[in-house]
């Protein structure tokens, strides 16, 4: 609550998470702060991130003794961005990929708060019976289970009344007779026959951790290794994490699945790659209907390409992430720069209707073009510069949407009007001598 930029904050010591999207699971030793910051104004644009690796750095140094793991919450229930499941046959080797990876994904800039869903637990002593003795002296697993539980858990089925008072009852071992290994190897188990057998004569007590989860996939042992991402985009980090797994495969046997945000980007990315594709032949048949020419539509479509680069060399001065708001960008893109090359080939056509020579449409169609070309693209861009240069809460979301609008269409001022009459006068003169050698063939027959 020092920290000037911290507006609300609520604390939960030992019980369950309260977080957004939490599992309402309680863990004794762990605390949790939901921290809320004030209003970007008042912190002169201080971004989240920032703000979480000053604190986090602050923590460390002051409580070295402490794990910090910080996240960045939500209006959509979300759990930790990078999420990779490995799973195999031999619960081990998945164990020990998994361990391996942990340690690459800690080294990786930006990962956070990397775990493992399947830790060693706390250290146990484990009853390990040979089946062969235990018949012999008359004993079987339920029953040895049952005194095991009873002297070193107790049992409270029973309760004591007295004067109306209800006392509960726990009837177990002595303390004094209950704090080490020979007390378990010495613990008497009295058989059917009413003999007394002590757990050493029949069973193998041995110090140990169980895994602190069983977790399966595809009906097989799995561990799934969860990261948050601070400072960096979740799918950079995984990148990362690919590029390593190149260099250096998963032990044979081992498979590797991505969940999470790395799952949906995947997904939506491959779906709206999809969109681009089915956009991009819309567009052609529409003008191919409207030119009746299967070759100018062709032509036209080459503005696409340059406002490509445009919008990428944008997102990457603005420092904006390829997002999903940046690929809808993308797509608006395509119907809205593709009119600078209509109105090129479309006048070009007129002219050539009314007699001129194709060089000299062109040149015509680019000068008398020019003007509405730079209007239009140019209300577009200033109209867009509004969302781009927003700094308002959650305004990050749809800057790059408008960078790759902005920088789209002014690569496409710049490059069409040359471009899409170079191609133009290609596909003429192209057409011109195959016109040219077939007169030629004809005169000759």
């Amino acid at each position: 609550m020092a920290q000037a930029e911290v507006k609300t904050l609520f604390s939960n010591v030992g019980g369950p998470s309260t977080g957004i999207g939490s599992l309402g699971v309680g863990v004794p030793y762990k605390t949790e702060f939901t921290v809320q910051l004030k209003d970007k104004k008042e912190l002169e644009n201080l971004r989240t991130e920032d703000f979480m690796l000053r604190l986090r750095q602050g923590l460390q140094k002051e409580y070295p003794g402490i794990r910090f793991s910080m996240a960045a919450l939500g209006l959509v229930p979300r759990s930790a961005p990078v999420e990779m499941t490995l799973s195999g046959s031999d619960l081990a080797q998945v164990m020990e990929s998994g361990k391996m990876l942990k340690d690459i994904v800690r080294r990786i800039p930006g990962a956070d708060n990397v775990q493992l869903s399947v830790e060693e637990g706390s250290p146990e002593y484990q009853v390990l019976p040979d089946n062969d003795r235990m018949q012999r002296l008359g004993l079987n697993t339920s029953l040895t289970g049952q005194n095991l539980r009873t002297a070193f858990t107790g049992n409270d089925d029973a309760s004591l009344t007295e004067n109306g008072t209800e006392y509960p009852i726990r009837v177990w071992l002595a303390d004094f007779d209950r704090r080490n290994y020979e007390d378990v190897s010495r613990l008497n188990i009295i058989n059917p026959a009413g003999l007394p057998v002590q757990v050493a004569q029949f069973a193998q007590v041995v110090k140990d951790r169980t895994p602190s989860l069983l977790e399966r996939k595809d009906r097989q042992p799995a561990v799934t290794l969860t990261a948050d991402a601070l400072g960096r985009p979740s799918g950079t980090v995984a990148d990362e994490v690919v590029a390593y797994l190149k260099k250096n495969p998963l032990p044979a046997g081992i498979s590797l699945a991505w969940g999470s945000d790395i799952k949906r980007q995947n997904d939506s990315f491959g779906a709206l790659g999809g969109v681009l594709a089915i956009s991009f032949l819309l567009i052609y048949l529409i003008m191919v209907a409207l030119y009746d020419s299967f070759v100018y539509p062709f032509v036209a479509l080459f503005s696409i390409p340059v406002a490509a680069i445009g919008a990428f060399l944008a997102l990457n001065l603005s420092l904006s992430n390829l997002s999903l708001f940046a690929l809808l960008g993308l797509i608006m893109l395509m119907g809205l720069v593709t009119k600078n090359a209509i109105l090129i080939v479309d006048f070009t056509n007129q002219l050539k209707a009314g007699g001129l020579h194709y060089r000299d449409a062109l040149i015509k169609a680019g000068k008398e073009r020019m003007r509405p070309i730079l209007m239009t693209t140019l209300a577009m861009a200033i109209g867009m510069l509004p969302i781009a240069l927003a700094k308002g809460t959650a305004s990050e979301w749809k800057n790059g949407l408008a960078w790759v609008i902005i920088g789209g269409l002014l690569s496409s001022l710049i490059l069409t009007v040359y471009l899409v009459p170079m191609m133009y006068y290609l596909v003429d003169r192209g057409r011109e001598k195959v016109r040219g050698g077939k007169k030629a063939e004809m005169k000759k027959y």
